[in-house]
């Protein structure tokens, strides 16, 4: 394969809005109820919900819980309102995120940090977060409000973990998984989790281990982007994570296998404050000759293996034909 080959991807990958039809009418409702959750009569918060709503993402973890709830035909009505928590709990990390990283445009968009400020937008991702754990309250989901707050505390410590790592370049494939496995694939697996006790409860555990392991596949599929995704101006690798000298998947496995030449160049990279786009493309050919991107690939096939095996003893139907889908969207994943 060469870099600018994404994750394999199967024929005839099914679009997001074929996998979301078994729940498409419920999928629907589920912007207005997050907008519902998080009204307030304050002018800075109607106009930061306005912005985030015209930011409309792809509605992914909330697409997961609809689908777990109805995997036996039976969803409950606080589905709806879990599926409304669990985006504003990650528009919450989103919020955040920007911030911290100081990022100004996302989905080609002004963030709201650069939109308003930086802490205009730690407020609102706070503010965000307490009225999702509100929605639970008034649900009277305690089960719902321990899975959410236990995910939303693990991608905050992944975060942390991150930030108090010095030498990037020493950060392992260990490292690699415990932060995905937090900052990412945490709220998924939460996602499947509470769409189960919505509708499937015997299926939890499964639906659970489906949720973590898509996400781990999710979050690969994200950072190989990285190298293989190409900038539509100048033709060249984003290499937005070199750019901010993040290490991932990649990166990791190439180390090991690269000469002292090539260590050098990448050692190179990560001591300039900013890198130019010709360093940032040469270290993206040497992690890719040296392995780095055959490797990554097949760790995320691997975990959506994994996912795959925890829906063998879902039903077939419509519901489960749309969660297999979901892990063939992740691997093959271009933007």
């Amino acid at each position: 394969m060469t870099p600018e080959s994404p994750l394999p991807s199967a024929p005839s990958v099914p679009g997001l809005r074929e996998i979301q039809a078994p729940i498409r009418d419920r999928l629907d409702r589920v912007s207005d109820e997050m907008w519902r959750i998080v009204q307030a009569d304050v002018d800075i918060v109607q106009a930061a919900s306005a912005h985030l709503r015209g930011m409309r993402g792809k509605l992914f973890r909330p697409t997961l819980l609809l689908l777990a709830s109805s995997v036996e035909g039976t969803p409950e009505d606080r589905a709806l309102p879990l599926a409304a928590v669990s985006e504003l709990v990650h528009l919450t990390s989103v919020v955040h995120d920007d911030s911290v990283d100081h990022s100004v445009l996302r989905r080609g968009q002004p963030t709201l940090n650069a939109l308003f400020s930086h802490q205009v937008a730690v407020l609102m991702g706070d503010f965000l977060f307490s009225k999702a754990i509100a929605e639970l309250v008034r649900l009277g989901d305690l089960e719902a409000l321990r899975v959410f707050t236990a995910a939303s505390n693990e991608m905050t410590l992944g975060e942390l973990r991150q930030l108090a790592s010095f030498d990037a370049l020493s950060f392992s494939e260990a490292d690699y998984q415990r932060l995905i496995l937090a900052k990412t694939a945490s709220l998924v697996g939460a996602a499947c989790e509470m769409g189960a006790l919505a509708g499937a409860p015997r299926f939890r555990r499964q639906l659970r281990q489906f949720g973590e392991r898509m996400g781990m596949a999710f979050q690969v599929a994200d950072d190989l982007l990285d190298y293989t995704a190409q900038e539509e101006v100048t033709g060249k690798p984003t290499g937005l994570d070199l750019r901010e000298h993040k290490v991932t998947l990649p990166l990791i496995a190439a180390l090991p296998m690269m000469s002292r030449a090539q260590r050098g160049r990448v050692d190179a990279l990560f001591a300039d404050p900013v890198p130019s786009d010709e360093s940032i493309a040469e270290v993206v050919g040497i992690v890719a000759e040296c392995g780095g991107l055959d490797y990554a690939r097949r760790q995320g096939e691997g975990w959506a293996a994994e996912a795959e095996e925890a829906l063998v003893d879902i039903p077939d139907s419509d519901v489960r034909q749309s969660l297999a889908d979901a892990l063939a969207f992740v691997l093959d994943r271009r933007a």
